[in-house]
């Protein structure tokens, strides 16, 4: 984060917006700054990607199926916008952590222990903790002692659309982002790599909430696509993976999509619009 943060105080903060005495590296200063970008860029990614989702990847029929809510699109933002900024406070802290020089986190690939292929095999091995992360923190979400206060608001939208990707109670955001925070704290992972994954990871939790069931037929029980994600807010215990299926099978809580049978979202509507 310390990248965006020098780019954001070279072209803007210093200059316009902080007084020229005020150092760059003054703690005070890098917390406020990083809570600010923090919100900033959380917003547009979700706002950016969320809108081009909807309108060029959901099916808008779907908004047709009787566990569709009223109003959902506009309680999806309004929910999500009002979590981000409470999210982003324990985020902003382990943001400050890295900035201060606490993570793992390199600038160079010549930094790197394997080079490219170190970066390469970083890129891989995020991918796998945080999806092992992701399904524990949200499983045990599930659990009846925190579910209700926690996770049940996210489990609102049974029929979601990609506004819903963010749409969590604070606590249930912040937690299920923990392991990408806590990665580079443990493993060395290249600054501009971890930005590119940052935005990936919201991309992606956007587009498992995008309705589209398309995946190649070969990966359709190794990818926890939109399909995959839809039956787990349909049917509650089933799929907590973020990528892949693997930790749901070794859980026993993985479920064939629905919609690959035949019986799901859109094929309830396409019934609906028959009769």
């Amino acid at each position: 984060m310390d990248l965006v943060l020098n780019v954001a105080d070279y072209h803007l903060l210093t200059p316009y917006v902080y007084p020229s005495a005020w150092p760059e590296d003054e703690p005070f200063r890098q917390l406020l700054s990083l809570f600010v970008i923090t919100n900033l860029g959380a917003l547009a990614l979700y706002l950016l990607f969320g809108t081009l989702s909807y309108y060029f990847v959901f099916d808008h029929e779907l908004k047709k199926h009787p566990h569709f809510l009223e109003n959902q699109v506009q309680r999806e933002i309004a929910y999500a916008v009002r979590s981000l900024p409470w999210i982003s406070v324990p985020t902003v802290a382990l943001f400050f952590a890295e900035v201060r020089g606490y993570s793992k986190l390199y600038d160079n690939i010549e930094d790197s222990p394997y080079g490219w292929s170190g970066v390469i095999l970083s890129m891989l091995s995020f991918l796998l903790f945080t999806d092992m992360g992701i399904y524990w923190i949200h499983r045990f979400l599930h659990h009846r002692l925190f579910y209700k206060r926690f996770h049940k608001p996210h489990h609102l939208w049974k029929i979601a659309t990609p506004f819903a990707s963010h749409a969590f109670h604070p606590v249930d955001g912040f937690m299920q982002s923990l392991p990408y925070h806590v990665y580079p704290f443990l493993f060395p992972l290249h600054k501009v790599t971890y930005l590119g994954l940052y935005i990936f990871v919201n991309v992606w939790t956007i587009s498992i909430h995008d309705g589209n069931y398309r995946v190649p037929k070969i990966l359709r029980h190794v990818i926890n696509g939109c399909a995959h994600h839809t039956d787990h807010h349909l049917y509650f215990d089933y799929n907590y993976g973020q990528y892949f299926t693997l930790w749901d099978k070794i859980g026993g809580s993985y479920k064939s999509p629905s919609s690959f049978e035949g019986k799901g979202p859109h094929d309830y509507v396409r019934k609906l619009r028959e009769k």
